[in-house]
């Protein structure tokens, strides 16, 4: 498993959010940013990153206190490494 640093930098594509994966999709959809990837978190949420910086000041904004704040353990997919 890997670990990542949810309060990552302001200038970060990627979120992690106390919300699930369909949840999160129509969330960026509504708004209309665009998702480059999207992962389940192992401790519970998910992972999204967006496809430009300004689409995820965005959503960090739309998502709020359900931004993860601190160290999350990424799920572990078969390929990767």
């Amino acid at each position: 498993m890997t670990v990542a640093n949810a309060s990552a930098p302001a200038l970060s594509r990627a979120i992690n959010v106390d919300m699930t994966e369909p949840n999160v999709t129509a969330a960026c959809a509504k708004h209309g940013a665009s998702v480059s990837a999207i992962e389940p978190i192992a401790s519970g949420g998910t992972r999204v990153v967006l496809t430009n910086i300004t689409d995820a000041d965005r959503m960090r904004m739309v998502f709020g206190a359900k931004v993860i704040q601190g160290v999350v353990t990424r799920a572990r997919w078969p390929g990767r490494r």
